[in-house]
């Protein structure tokens, strides 16, 4: 008995040592995650909240509101660009908004804040857009006197830029960043409309939109939840701008839960995880949050491929809130309610995902499995990249009632065969370059 169960015991061992996951981590990725310095994020919250109110409508003074903080962060993008060997510039993107009756109730000028971090190879002319919105406002939405803070709301997600271009600015990518913080989201996404819009108009290869809206709180109200290792990624399933021919395709490949921006999702939720410790990734399967809106969805409706991040938890005493005590209960979006590690991390799971992307080759292009005939194989086949050299390539598979991918088979040809059905799994291609950096994963449209 004694020696069966010493066997027992090594086949578990073995079994476990067997299934435990190898973590590759490129160095240049992992050097520019532990340069975040959550000192930094906190000096800059500060330095935003400084300026009183950031309401869109806000009149413009030399120290307080949103004019004044918008060069604020134009004069730290600016900051950046010595080290970057002339690869990062910065401006306002200035525009005007029309008079709705609703939430602007008279013709607006608006900026958004943009630091471009051009990419080194001219022949790579993909575009990945970060953003943050610079606007922030109180219980009342057209009060654009009171002090409004925007700590988490979303001082947040602007700082987050702010440390990111500051990083990554020092280092060559192969593809073009641009880190963005709108003006006008709390007065319906006007920023971040008139930014999908001109991508639109000018052809941009917009492969990526990653909106971070309120990612440095870790607590909520009601539940009294405290948590800081978890952040949720919201993206859509059937596309806004879906065409009669796209749902036709989606619905002959049942790929309603994988759209581009699923993929990408995904995709942050891999890489993140593989850079930054104690964070959990969690998949939201919606687009955003009931009664509330967020600046990826413009993009959306645009047709780029657009997700937003958000904390696990929200805390609605300090949203949208006047600054006061009701009954005990502080109100009001201020610095103190900052979880500065929270924001660290969650930082560092935008840049890995940004520095992967921009550093990798593009997606394959045709890629395709073959459906001609009834087998119980898969064969996917494929072209290599437009951009970028491609050592090989991962084909992805996963259960169809799989969230994640669970396999991954690795070639360096175009075309490969695996025993398992079509008809009973998902699969997907991506390409692989130097340094095992990946793309993003392609579904495959069906071949014949």
């Amino acid at each position: 008995m004694k020696k069966i169960l010493i066997t027992l015991s090594l086949l578990l061992a073995f079994t476990e040592y067997s299934s435990a996951q190898i973590i590759h981590r490129n160095p240049t990725i992992e050097k520019m995650v532990q340069e975040i310095s959550t000192d930094n994020l906190e000096k800059n919250i500060h330095g935003l909240v400084s300026f009183g109110t950031r309401h869109s409508l806000s009149e413009d003074q030399e120290s307080r509101g949103i004019e004044a903080a918008r060069h604020y962060v134009l004069e730290q993008f600016q900051s950046f660009i010595p080290a970057s060997e002339g690869r990062l510039s910065a401006k306002i993107d200035y525009f005007t908004i029309e008079a709705d009756g609703r939430r602007i109730p008279e013709d607006v000028t608006m900026g958004n804040v943009m630091a471009t971090l051009k990419g080194t190879d001219p022949e790579d002319n993909r575009v990945i857009i970060v953003s943050g919105h610079l606007d922030s406002r109180v219980s009342e939405i057209m009060d654009a006197e009171q002090d409004a803070p925007g700590a988490n709301d979303d001082g947040s997600g602007v700082v987050a830029l702010i440390e990111m271009a500051r990083i990554m600015s020092k280092n060559p990518l192969s593809a073009t960043v641009i880190f963005v913080a709108v003006s006008g989201e709390e007065q319906g996404l006007k920023g971040a409309a008139h930014l999908a819009q001109r991508a639109k108009e000018e052809n941009w290869n917009l492969i990526a939109m990653l909106n971070n809206d309120m990612i440095g709180n870790s607590a909520s109200s009601g539940t009294l939840l405290r948590d800081n290792t978890r952040v949720r990624v919201f993206s859509e399933g059937v596309p806004l701008n879906e065409t009669e021919e796209m749902k036709k395709l989606r619905q002959y490949t049942n790929g309603e839960n994988d759209s581009k921006s699923r993929q990408l999702a995904r995709y942050i939720k891999e890489v993140g995880e593989r850079y930054v410790d104690q964070l959990e990734i969690k998949l939201i399967y919606r687009n955003d949050r009931f009664l509330r809106g967020g600046d990826h969805t413009p993009f959306s409706r645009e047709g780029f491929t657009a997700i937003r991040m958000c904390e696990f938890n929200e805390n609605y005493h300090q949203q949208h809130q006047d600054l006061r005590t009701e009954e005990g209960v502080i109100y009001g979006d201020t610095p103190e309610h900052i979880d500065y590690e929270y924001l660290r991390k969650n930082t560092a799971a935008n840049l890995a995902t940004l520095a992967s992307l921009a550093m990798s080759p593009s997606v394959p292009q045709e890629v395709g499995i073959d459906v001609s005939e009834l087998s119980n194989s898969s064969k996917l086949q494929w072209k290599a990249p437009k951009n970028g050299q491609a050592k090989g390539y991962y084909i992805l598979m996963r259960e169809t009632s799989a969230a994640m991918w669970e396999k991954k088979f690795y070639t360096t040809e175009t075309t490969y065969t695996l025993p398992y059905s079509k008809d009973n799994y998902f699969f997907a291609v991506q390409a692989v370059g130097e340094g095992m950096t990946e793309s993003l994963p392609v579904f495959p449209a069906p071949a014949r």
